[in-house]
């Protein structure tokens, strides 16, 4: 007679391939998926009667900054009560590691938390850190270009120097050793603006060695975006490795309506690179408050001030009539400071997120006290919203999107599948109560329809809270010797 850690018995087995859900009992063993089929008289140390519930891959946020989060707060609720096992961390060109600061973090590198926190140098003392308190989901790791600028530039107003380039690849290539996914870029922000794209794939040339990916928040994604793309698939094709695009939008109010325009552009490039990219499901963008972004042709919530904290969950119109001044000067006031624009079109939100290339990222900022609410609600968002309320894609389809098709992209092995052998990492939600209910006013609520959540074959969450066993794992880049 069989005998497993877990049984899930009459589940809906939707395996994350996009393919019509199944009926079936799923055993696991030893952290494992081992029984996908018909348990008959097996036993186990917990059965799970998931009769009309849907049982799927862990949700795998490939667009997260919870690089520092995730060690202060381990439990990580806001990702597990939404169905997610697996984030990707580093994105933006900003990361946790490696880092050394002389004062304050840099524009944006303070989304991530306040200078004390910064306090892993090298790759090897941030994933140690991770592999000490051991977070509730997975964690794998981008090293951010911004954060080597910081270390080895005197000022980010300008492109770096060929020995600080090389610099900054030695550093790159000894965190690739140590496990790192990849490379990320931030160019929208000011602190790599200054970067010219020969700096960029200089830097890049050290993925080829070692087998990683480049990620990039492209140099604009307003007017430019066509250029910034054509900029970041030149990097893709010079190092011939793997480019995913963050957070692929239209923003502001002149660029609505180019999502198609965009989505021809990239289908176009993918027949001939390895290309992806991420989306949020939200017409609404959050990091810091830019002054090039202030503008009354939409509404500006401001989430964090640091002179002003009481002005977080007000707009910038109402800030700027209390103060009887113009939008850029309280602006200028109100920093340093965080923001959500809203500055996309549903419409084109809509066209990307239904692509077949687009996976599905959070962008959440955990350290801001008002948060976007794609912090807590991004998933069920999509399994809700777009894929039952409106129809966008099947349940299938959106399971994709966030399950085996990141999995494949970031070289995640033996996850984003419901398949025998494969780790266990697994959600169970109803898909008829299954939503987001996270808003802009009250972002951080817990997502109904979520009924358990595995991770590594251990129970992770319950509804409404976290369990107490904690089983996330960092997730090392499989082939750490370069290739000469």
């Amino acid at each position: 007679m069989n005998h497993y850690d877990t049984l899930i018995r009459r589940a809906q087995v939707m395996d994350g391939s996009g393919t019509q859900g199944f009926v079936a009992d799923v055993g696991l063993l030893d952290g494992r998926i081992a029984l996908i089929g018909e348990a008959g008289d097996a036993t186990a140390e917990r059965t799970v009667d998931a009769d009309g519930l849907i049982l799927a891959p862990g949700f795998i946020d490939v667009h997260t900054h919870d690089d520092l989060a995730l060690i202060r707060n381990p439990v990580m609720l806001a990702k597990l009560s939404q169905g997610v096992t697996t984030v990707i961390v580093g994105n933006c060109g900003i990361s946790a590691a490696p880092v050394r600061l002389t004062g304050s973090p840099p524009d944006p590198m303070n989304l991530l938390g306040t200078a004390e926190a910064f306090c892993y140098p090298r790759f090897s003392d941030y994933r140690s850190a991770v592999e000490r308190v051991r977070p509730a989901v997975n964690v794998a790791a981008l090293v951010g270009h911004t954060a080597l600028r910081n270390n080895h530039l005197d000022r980010l107003d300008r492109s770096a120097t060929e020995a600080e380039i090389r610099a900054m690849r030695s550093e790159l290539a000894a965190s690739l050793a140590e496990g790192a996914i990849g490379l990320s870029s931030g160019l929208a922000y000011a602190s790599a603006h200054a970067a010219d794209a020969n700096e960029v794939r200089q830097l890049a040339e050290e993925l080829s060695r070692f087998g990683g990916l480049y990620t990039t928040h492209l140099r604009d994604e307003f007017d430019g975006i066509l250029g910034a793309l054509d900029e970041a698939l030149a990097t893709g094709r010079h190092i011939d490795r793997p480019v995913v695009v963050s957070h692929l939008k239209c923003a502001g109010v002149g660029n609505w309506g180019r999502s198609a325009e965009v989505l021809a552009h990239l289908d176009a490039a993918s027949t001939g690179q390895p290309l992806g990219w991420d989306c949020y499901p939200y017409a609404a963008s959050s990091s810091t408050l830019d002054l090039k972004q202030v503008t009354d042709a939409y509404e500006i919530l401001i989430t964090w001030s640091e002179p002003y904290p009481h002005m977080a969950g007000r707009t910038l119109v109402q800030i700027a009539a209390d103060w009887a001044l113009p939008l850029l000067e309280a602006a200028r006031r109100l920093q340093p400071a965080g923001a959500v624009y809203h500055c996309m079109s549903e419409a084109d939100v809509q066209r990307i997120l239904a692509h077949p290339l687009t996976m599905i990222g959070s962008d959440g900022l955990p350290e801001d006290p008002q948060p976007h609410p794609r912090l807590w609600g991004t998933f069920p968002r999509v399994l809700g919203h777009y894929a039952q309320d409106i129809g966008l894609f099947s349940i299938e389809e959106a399971l994709r999107k966030m399950t085996s098709l990141p999995a494949n992209r970031f070289g995640l092995h033996e996850r984003g599948v419901v398949a025998g052998g494969y780790w266990a990492d697994l959600v169970l939600f109803d898909a008829l109560t299954l939503s987001d209910v996270a808003s802009y006013t009250d972002p951080q609520r817990p997502a109904t329809g979520i009924h358990a959540v595995w991770v590594n074959g251990t129970l992770a969450y319950c509804p409404g809270e976290a369990c107490p066993d904690r089983a996330g794992r960092f997730l090392a880049r499989d082939t750490p010797s370069p290739v000469n």
